[in-house]
């Protein structure tokens, strides 16, 4: 079981930043792939950022340039900066933790999830 909490959301105006964070704990295995979903009411949760274990990284190209994610191993600590924040990128992030083998990444675990809320 791996346990999951963010925090960071907040409001914010159009073309400003947030810093979200995800502390991990439990029995977080050795080749753990942390991300951060987003969901807005009546869409599909969106994969917007990923992080392998190595620290290779995938962003969902609506946020690249603007988001980046990166992690701090010793602490199992995940964080996503967004700069030039959009009202589009207004939702609930959701922090994620799975397995990578391979190419394929499968994530099993959630946080409770944030509220990121940007205003035009």
């Amino acid at each position: 079981q791996v346990q999951l909490v963010e925090s960071g959301g907040g409001l914010v105006q159009a073309g400003g930043s947030l810093r979200l964070s995800c502390a991990a704990s439990g029995s977080i295995p050795r080749n753990n792939a942390m991300g951060w979903y987003r969901q807005t009411p009546g869409k599909q949760r969106e994969l917007v950022a990923g992080i392998r274990s190595d620290g290779s990284t995938t962003y969902v190209e609506s946020v690249k340039g603007r988001f980046t994610i990166s992690r701090d191993n010793a602490k199992n600590l995940v964080y996503l900066q967004m700069n030039n924040l959009k009202p589009e990128d207004t939702a609930i992030y959701y922090c994620t933790s799975g397995v990578s083998r391979g190419s394929v990444i499968t994530y099993n675990y959630w946080g409770q999830g944030t509220q990121v809320t940007v205003s035009s």
